[in-house]
């Protein structure tokens, strides 16, 4: 499965906010976009919220950027 995701860095919690109109999900972060912190927290929260392994999950696009394209494992 493929998300795009658009990520919010330096948020009060870590949680996802609402999707918008073209069906990218909106999700704050409370780490900040640096070194990797932000990623790091957003794989974090997306594998307990699907029950996935962090390792699973890949983030294809948007290493560095708000948006990016996030790719989960197969549901079994």
């Amino acid at each position: 499965m493929t998300l795009r995701v658009k990520v919010i860095p330096r948020s009060a919690k870590t949680e996802i906010v609402g999707q918008m109109a073209d069906g990218t999900l909106k999700i704050k972060v409370a780490a900040p976009p640096e070194k990797g912190k932000a990623n790091e927290e957003l794989i974090r929260f997306l594998a307990a919220h699907y029950g996935v392994k962090a390792g699973e999950i890949d983030i294809v696009s948007g290493q560095s950027a708000a948006l990016k394209m996030i790719r989960l494992p197969a549901a079994p």
